[in-house]
């Protein structure tokens, strides 16, 4: 009956109920021309433009807007599909006149929230002469804080929707700009992720590509200070997140890594856990990167880094960090310097597990001899699920490219994955296998797993 209802309501045009008219993309109930936000809008802070909203996956997402739809009694909006409340959202971001900072603030989050939630280059392409133009003045003169914040978050997101190599001479400036120029340490973090992202995707070269990593080399070297932002720990860990995210696209950067490789060193003292994490996988990254480049060049990439002094560095920080830092902080730490100290003694990737199994089950089948010392490793264990789709993280290359494409696109990963050429492309190097598809309801669109307890087996290194 339920399910009969709902068909009913939808193809009737029942109106969408107050709840869902509040969701970000919602904003259709207020005319474009009104200098203030509607109540769809004005609820946006309180409860939707949080980023648990958008870590929501496509189907969920669409799930919670239909239930809101079949639910509803007292409605009074038709409605609307994706690409009309985007052509709306867009309409209403190329119409500054008639509107308010706050008003734009609320359009901007709606606009990102749809092209998180759908591949829509379709849709944006056309429109990017008028479009980024608008997002820049917005970046560049916003009246809020939230504001230019917002205008960021877009113009991030429409780069990666769009396969266009014209973004980079046109916004990198004023990215930068903002980056040094802004006391706020929000817009300086965006800033920075937006960089990586322009510059990699958005028609940058690899002489560009070297430049940003100098430059976030500078930042982490100085804890901050070169962009105004001394000691500042989120921004010195979004400097060395987005080097890895660059880093991680370039064929060579013998050039770079000597100097990367002492700053990234010294910020494993930092107090910050996010920035010693994302410092240790820096430094996994540039020795993977050089045993990468000896097994396909048989050349001698000699990284001037005692390698056993660093290890023992490493361990020591994970015996004292516990006398300093929060049970939740301190796991975090331990797991990602343990898979730091694997990947440095035996030339693995992120999240490998030395610890053993058996390789067949005795209780299947067999005599008890043909099982006797038939042991493996666990291997790798940091997998993400997207559908019936499993990718492996192996490589420290890849894990990078995953967290910043995480950042960004939240829970729109999956369907940027399956739908955006440019996504799947950055994730190609993935190891992938098809698992069952997950059942209706369970939250199989997008997950990382973390590695599990060891159990059973040979107790081993790990």
């Amino acid at each position: 009956m339920r399910d009969l209802r709902k068909k009913i309501l939808l193809e009737s045009g029942k109106t969408v109920s107050r709840k869902a008219r509040s969701r970000p993309d919602s904003l259709g109930a207020s005319p474009s021309n009104s200098p203030t936000p509607s109540r769809g809008a004005s609820r946006l802070n309180s409860r939707y433009a949080s980023e648990e909203e958008d870590n929501l996956s496509d189907s969920e997402y669409e799930d919670s807007l239909t239930n809101s739809i079949a639910n509803s009694d007292d409605g009074d909006e038709p409605v609307t599909t994706w690409t009309e409340r985007l052509g709306d959202r867009i309409a209403e971001l190329l119409d500054r006149k008639r509107s308010s900072a706050k008003g734009r603030e609320a359009c901007l989050s709606a606009y990102t929230h749809i092209i998180r939630h759908h591949y829509a280059e379709e849709q944006l392409e056309p429109q990017l002469g008028e479009l980024v133009p608008a997002l820049l003045k917005s970046i560049r003169g916003g009246s809020s804080m939230d504001e230019t914040l917002s205008a960021v978050k877009a113009l991030t997101m429409t780069i990666l929707s769009t396969e266009s190599d014209n973004f980079y001479d046109h916004v990198y400036p004023s990215l930068k700009g903002l980056c040094q120029d802004s006391g706020e340490e929000l817009l300086k973090t965006q800033a920075i992720e937006a960089m990586g992202i322009v510059t990699m995707c958005g028609g940058g070269s690899v002489v560009a590509a070297e430049e940003l990593l100098d430059f976030l080399v500078e930042i982490v070297e100085s804890d901050g200070d070169s962009v105004g932002a001394g000691d500042n720990g989120p921004v010195v860990a979004a400097a060395l997140n987005a080097w890895g995210f660059v880093a991680s696209n370039l064929e060579d950067i013998q050039g770079q890594s000597e100097q990367a490789l002492e700053a990234f060193t010294e910020q494993l003292d930092s107090t910050d856990v996010d920035v010693q994490v994302a410092a240790g996988g820096n430094i996994a990254f540039i020795f993977e990167a050089a045993r990468e480049y000896n097994d396909e060049t048989e050349e001698t990439w000699d990284l001037q880094y005692d390698q056993h002094r660093l290890v023992q560095r490493m361990t020591a920080l994970v015996r004292e960090s516990s006398k300093t830092v929060s049970k939740k902080d301190r796991k975090h730490l331990h797991a990602s310097f343990n898979s730091v100290l694997t990947s440095l003694e035996h030339g693995k990737g992120p999240g490998y597990s030395t610890a053993r199994r058996m390789a067949s089950n005795p209780h299947t089948g067999g005599t008890r001899m043909d099982f006797d010392e038939e042991y493996r490793e666990y291997g790798y264990r940091e997998k993400v699920r997207i559908h019936n789709i499993s990718m492996v993280i192996d490589t420290w290359s890849l894990s990078a490219r995953v967290n910043m494409l995480r950042s960004v696109l939240g829970g729109g990963l999956a369907i940027h994955y399956m739908e955006n050429p440019l996504v799947k492309d950055l994730l190609s190097s993935a190891q992938v296998e098809f698992v069952a598809a997950p059942k209706k309801g369970g939250r199989g669109d997008e997950h990382l797993s973390p590695p599990r307890k060891n159990r059973g087996g040979k107790p081993g290194k790990g």
